[in-house]
């Protein structure tokens, strides 16, 4: 049979070619017959990149939540420590730019592994300073260690969206981008709980250290002897089928050209730059009117476990209806909402559960967008390849949260009347009140702009339906004999072509000698 044969060709060549016959866009067996198919291996590489985004996020807010102890411990200074979270941003800029091509030229798999190994290196030479007694100068190889981590950071941040694309079928991506996505923000819950509870004193600071090598050590094993391949051998759909990796310079242009994915890329940028700064900023910004350290963490605890179960819930709702723009405009709307709540409340005091419930509103409204505006933006800037699309984003979002936070703290003064702070520093309090409503305005503008000037469509599901079935006006295009048809039976042939009367048998008995 022709169609068995299309089956088992499982060729991305015959992807394009299907859907011409009689009845083949109502085949049961649709995606079988165009040569589709999912490998269940695509589990697999989907749990190396999600430990390795995990282990990442750890390693780089392990130091924050036990400054203290590390800065006792190491004879550095406040300055020094808060370095060791900040060389990710100023790495990551620069460093994005070169892991797009590397995602989109050398490969998902070569990327993932160079991801896991500057992973495991920097989470061993962190931890040499307690192994070697001897070392002179502690903070080089903290600094070392996790400058290589925020190398990787840049890899494994972009793979996600990449890997839903070349492994997963259609109504998967959302899922699988949701997964591998928010594993970051759960690295970075971890690494708020797990260090305090490792170090009670100085002398805990090697066993914190060794406790997140094993975490970065099993992603760096999986990643050697677990991926094989970059793509699979036969893509899971037209859209993989499709998929290029256009010339770097070429994929840039095509990137800042489109409209609406510069749009997106602001406004989602812009976002991750607000997002960015809020936890970064979140205990000074409680702290002055009287909220304990022990709150914050709570807030920001909450604010992430919101994100990652309203990322769960929106990207399986996405992923059956395909509503992509409208879940990013309406989670962006409520996120503003939200943001002037904290805006507003946050400069009162004893609000601790309404402060409790915005953040994790916050949480939900906002970071679970994250997963569906990464899928939005390779969906409106198909065919570019995915870890252009995805990477920009980010780089883009990195240098809005630099910037974002200098304008935040930029604005800031000292308080000089009698207050209830609860902060650490020694000197008079902050007044954040001015930074708070910048930073609720800047995410109000965002969000208008993105429902106001956005209207893309979604490029990667078209081209999936047209070669799932050709339009009528394809198809009218086309030269009749174009299209295959099926025989009729042996004997309906010849009772057609050789009876002159309605008789068949007694047609064909004519034909026969001595009749």
């Amino acid at each position: 049979m022709p169609f068995q044969k299309l089956a088992a060709g499982g060729t991305a060549a015959m992807a394009g070619q299907v859907g011409n016959g009689p009845g083949a866009a109502t085949a049961p067996t649709l995606d079988t017959l165009r040569g589709y198919r999912a490998y269940a291996r695509r589990w697999v590489f989907l749990l190396v990149i999600s430990l390795l985004s995990y282990s990442n996020a750890m390693l780089w807010l392990s130091f924050a939540p036990v400054a203290d102890n590390i800065a006792r411990y190491f004879l550095l200074s406040t300055e020094q420590i808060n370095w060791l979270s900040l060389v990710y941003l100023v790495v990551s800029i620069p460093a994005g730019v070169v892991a797009i091509w590397v995602l989109d030229s050398v490969g998902l798999r070569w990327a993932t592994i160079l991801c896991a190994w500057l992973n495991f290196a920097g989470s061993v030479l962190r931890a040499l300073p307690c192994m070697v007694p001897s070392a002179q100068d502690p903070f080089v190889f903290l600094m070392g260690g996790q400058s290589l981590c925020a190398l990787a950071q840049t890899l494994v941040v972009f793979s996600p969206a990449k890997l839903a694309a070349l492994w997963f079928p259609e109504h998967q991506r959302a899922t699988a981008n949701m997964v591998g996505t928010m594993s970051n923000p759960l690295g970075v819950l971890v690494a708020n709980l797990l260090s305090p509870a490792l170090v009670k004193k100085e002398e805990d600071i090697p066993v914190m250290l060794a406790s997140y090598i094993m975490p970065a050590g099993l992603a760096f094993l999986l990643a050697t002897a677990c991926l094989w391949e970059s793509v699979p051998p036969t893509p899971p759909s037209a859209g993989a089928a499709r998929s290029t990796s256009e010339n770097f310079l070429a994929g840039l242009k095509l990137l800042v050209r489109n409209k609406d994915y510069v749009i997106l890329a602001v406004c989602f940028g812009g976002g991750i730059g607000i997002f960015s700064s809020f936890s970064a900023l979140l205990e000074q910004v409680l702290c002055v009117n009287g909220y304990s350290n022990e709150f914050a963490g709570l807030c920001g605890a909450l604010f992430i476990a919101f994100g990652i179960l309203g990322a769960l819930a929106l990207s399986l709702y996405v992923d059956r209806t395909k509503h992509f723009t409208e879940a990013v405009k309406i989670g962006l709307c409520l996120t503003s909402l939200v943001c002037v709540a904290f805006a507003l409340v946050s400069q009162l005091q004893g609000q601790t559960l309404a402060l409790s419930a915005i953040c994790s509103l916050l949480g939900l409204f906002g970071f679970s967008v994250a997963p569906v505006a990464m899928e939005l933006a390779i969906e409106c800037s198909f065919p570019v390849g995915e870890g252009a699309a995805a990477g920009l984003v980010f780089v883009l979002g990195q240098a809005e949260g630099v910037l974002t936070m200098v304008l935040l703290t930029a604005l800031t003064v000292r308080r000089a009347e009698p207050s209830f702070s609860t902060c650490q520093d020694g000197q008079d309090p902050l007044d954040w009140k001015g930074s708070m409503l910048l930073m609720a305005g800047l995410c109000t503008f965002f969000s208008c702009l993105m429902v106001l000037f956005f209207h893309a469509p979604y490029r990667r599901l078209q081209a999936e339906a047209d070669a799932a079935s050709p339009s009528r006006t394809t198809r009218a295009r086309q030269p009749r004999t174009t299209y295959p048809t099926r025989q009729p039976p042996l004997r309906l042939c010849l009772s057609t072509r050789l009876a002159p009367s309605m008789n068949p048998v007694r047609s064909l008995g004519q034909l026969l000698p001595g009749t």
